[in-house]
Parts: structure tokens; C-alpha cells; sequence
């Protein structure tokens, strides 16, 4: 079942999308998934961020070629950053290079969105609270993550969180394809079998020092690849059996002329 939040006519909605029409659910799919009967049809609807996180957590270098592609030692514990709500963008919506970087680099992820309340759990206890995957790009600025000790800053800017354009309830996430595109080349290319950490480690690894809450957002590192982004570039984040994110890039300048790209793929 592929979720999504959308803009139509109506307002703004949880649905479950099905190939050119969006049914419409009562509320958020959190506690139960209930449709009330209503469709949109697709093309008269905006897809957006799939979900509203109180936090979005990322991992550093949890992919062993990307270790080995910055030159680092394989991590013996998760390495676990912030990124802040306002670097949240939706499918189509552009990614604005800032004016304080001339370094800023894709990266291709698997999110996993929370569905209950988690603290102190363990793995198994993990998954049973999982809603569902999604795609994320990991934005960052290269240059001021290696001049700077902490990844806030590079990680945090605004528009450096974009994900979706849906939250796939059904995925194995162990052995899944991601790949991210620049104007449709493949720059990167991995499968989260290379994870060091997978994916039901890393939630109760977070639980035990946060509590995560529903709706929260996880991202799972990145295969190797990582490059650089230019504006008027074109990124897709692709991961196997969710669908793929889409967005434009614009330097910082031109954000006042920015408006979404067409409506991404969803499978």
C-alpha cells in the first residue's frame, strides 16, 4: 500500500495512492487506515512530504562502500545526526543551493516512518512499529561538513530533506535497490544488504537514547556516489519497490521564481 499526504480541491488529505486516483482516509494512518469512500484523481491533486515528523533522524557512513569511499574506518555504532523540520521539501519541490556553500552533494536513502510511540525497544519490538519506507535525499554541504565537527549545518539547511512522494507499507527493506539520478544519469547505485546497521538496529539503537513518536523519520545512510549538484539540475532518489523523488535544484538567488516540478513518479 503506497500512502501519501496530497493537496486537492478539498484541502489537504492522507490518502492511499492507486495508480491515476487517490482514496482518501479519514485521518492520519497512525492508529488505524480508514477510507471515507472519496477519491481525487491524481492529476488534479499535489502529492507533498508524506508525513509531518516531530524529528528526522539521520546515519552517517552505515552503507561499507560509502566507508570506504570517504575513507573511513567502518563504524562500531550508529552515527546519528539531526536534520531540522524546516530542510523538509516534498516530491517536485526545488532544493536551493545557499549562498554559504559551492559544495553541496546528493544522497541517495531509505527512510523508514514510525507508526507508534517507541522507547527502549528492541529490534523485533522495532519493526512491529514501522508504518512504512520512503525515499529521502540526504542533502549536504560537503564543504562545511569537513571544515565543520558537527553535521548541523551542512545537514540542516533549508530544502536539505526532501523525501517521498510515498510511504510503501509493504517492503522488505533488507535487499532493496537505491539509486540516485542528476538529469538521468546514475550517480549513485547500492542495495541496503550493504547496510552495517539495518534498519530494525538503528530504531531500537535510537530508542534507547530518544523516544520516537509517529510519524517520525529515519533515514539509513547512503550507498557510494555521492556527488555534487548544480542549479538547473534535475535529482532522483530511487529506491526499489517505494518509487521515486524527484526534484529540481535552484541556487539560493533564484527561490523567488521557484515553482514544483511535475508530478514525480510513484513507482
Amino acid at each position: 500500500m503506497k500512502l501519501c499526504r496530497c493537496s486537492h480541491a478539498g484541502g489537504i488529505s492522507w490518502g492511499i495512492l492507486e495508480e491515476t486516483t487517490i482514496a482518501l482516509l479519514a485521518g492520519p494512518p497512525f492508529e488505524k487506515i480508514e477510507r471515507t469512500g472519496v477519491s481525487v484523481p491524481l492529476a488534479q491533486a499535489r502529492l507533498l512530504a508524506p508525513c509531518e515528523p516531530s524529528k528526522i533522524l539521520g546515519v552517517g557512513l552505515n552503507y561499507r562502500a560509502h566507508a570506504e569511499e570517504m575513507k573511513k574506518p567502518i563504524p562500531s555504532r550508529p552515527l546519528m545526526f539531526l536534520k531540522p523540520l524546516t530542510a523538509i521539501v516534498g516530491p517536485g519541490e526545488p532544493i536551493r543551493l545557499p549562498l554559504e556553500s559551492c559544495e553541496v552533494h546528493h544522497e541517495a536513502e531509505l527512510a523508514v516512518v514510525v507508526a507508534r510511540t517507541m522507547k527502549r525497544v528492541s529490534p523485533a519490538q522495532a519493526r512491529e512499529g514501522v508504518l512504512g519506507f520512503t525515499c529521502f535525499n540526504d542533502v549536504t554541504a560537503r564543504d562545511i561538513q569537513r571544515a565543520e565537527v558537527q553535521y548541523t549545518r551542512a545537514k540542516g539547511f533549508d530544502t536539505f530533506a526532501p523525501f517521498g512522494p510515498v510511504i510503501e507499507t509493504e517492503l522488505d527493506p533488507k535487499k532493496q535497490l537505491v539509486k540516485a539520478l542528476v538529469n538521468g544519469e546514475v550517480r549513485q547505485l547500492g542495495n541496503t544488504s550493504d547496510m552495517i546497521f539495518d534498519v530494525y538496529e538503528l530504531l531500537s539503537f535510537v530508542s534507547r537514547g530518544m523516544t520516537l513518536l509517529p510519524g517520525d523519520v529515519l533515514t539509513t545512510g547512503t550507498p557510494p556516489g555521492v556527488g555534487p549538484l548544480a542549479a538547473g539540475d534535475v535529482v532522483e532518489v530511487s529506491v526499489e519497490g517505494v518509487g521515486v523523488l524527484r526534484n529540481p535544484v535552484l541556487a539560493e538567488e533564484d527561490q523567488a521564481s521557484a515553482a514544483p516540478l511535475g508530478r514525480p513518479a510513484a513507482g
